[in-house]
């Protein structure tokens, strides 16, 4: 189809998994759109910072968070909305929703590529499948604001505003309880932040941080925050972490600076509202 081609030439050509799994993205928000569903939440995470404000490397998951607790909340009453969406665009999909292990306010399903009327074979690829995450227990202290996306076609996302995007990104990287590997996104992203003067809400961070048990001390001050990422900085293998972001790149030369030492140069550049 020519709309399908005309977001694929956006792309490199080497880059044609990536790009194929982000135009699903995008076609996905345009069901979700079209089914009511920014109506109940909003966008957030690497994907949504990606389409909407600009982030240099590709990203796997959509994020999204209820605008308002509901335990009762189900995804599943998007998915009729959503296939019919990627039908429109020659694409059948299976929609799987996945049994949590442990107990979250994590609702998650996969989008999964099964057979397209616009087919295009990636090399050493299985099914290209997109994973879907709401949060139905929301931190407060945060905003979001209508972004306009122009493909497939003009629609407006409910997403979360740059600052409480950054207050989530520290979030994870200080918290994510990940035991053998380092998630270079994480640094990457941060650096971005930093790097675009995007001001860091820290009463939501400090939301998110009282949620999942992080904090339990009287009110986040920015210099404790320091004092954690300082903290966190030592314990990061660069390495791993450059090796882990260097897919999701289009350029990778810029993170051949990364150190402990270049981390901690940029904490005097970070700026956090109050």
């Amino acid at each position: 189809m020519q709309i399908i081609e005309q977001m694929l030439e956006r792309y490199p050509k080497e880059q044609r998994f990536y790009a194929l799994r982000e135009v699903m993205q995008e076609i996905a928000l345009a069901g979700l759109e079209r089914g009511g569903f920014f109506e109940h939440a909003a966008f957030y995470g690497g994907t949504c910072l990606r389409i909407f404000y600009g982030l240099p490397r590709f990203s796997e998951d959509l994020d999204f968070s209820l605008l308002r607790a509901d335990k009762n909340f189900s995804l599943e009453l998007y998915f009729k909305v959503l296939k019919e969406e990627f039908s429109a665009f020659g694409f059948d999909i299976e929609i799987v929703a996945r049994q949590k292990i442990i107990d979250s306010a994590i609702v998650s399903a996969f989008v999964k590529k099964n057979t397209s009327l616009y087919d295009i074979r990636v090399e050493g690829q299985k099914n290209l499948k997109i994973k879907f995450e709401v949060d139905t227990d929301p931190p407060g202290e945060f905003s979001t604001q209508e972004k306009l996306l122009l493909q497939p076609y003009s629609f407006y996302v409910k997403c979360f505003s740059a600052s409480d995007l950054f207050s989530g990104k520290v979030h994870a990287l200080l918290f994510r309880k990940w035991k053998n590997r380092v998630k270079g996104r994480d640094w990457f992203d941060f650096e971005w932040y930093i790097r675009q003067g995007v001001v860091l809400n820290l009463r939501h961070l400090e939301a998110r941080m009282r949620q999942n048990h992080d904090w339990s001390q009287e009110e986040l001050t920015l210099q404790e925050l320091k004092q954690l990422y300082l903290a966190k900085l030592q314990t990061v293998d660069w390495e791993l972490a450059k090796n882990d972001v260097r897919p999701f790149l289009q350029t990778t030369d810029t993170i051949d600076i990364w150190s402990t030492q270049y981390f901690t140069d940029l904490l005097a550049f970070l700026k956090a509202s109050t």
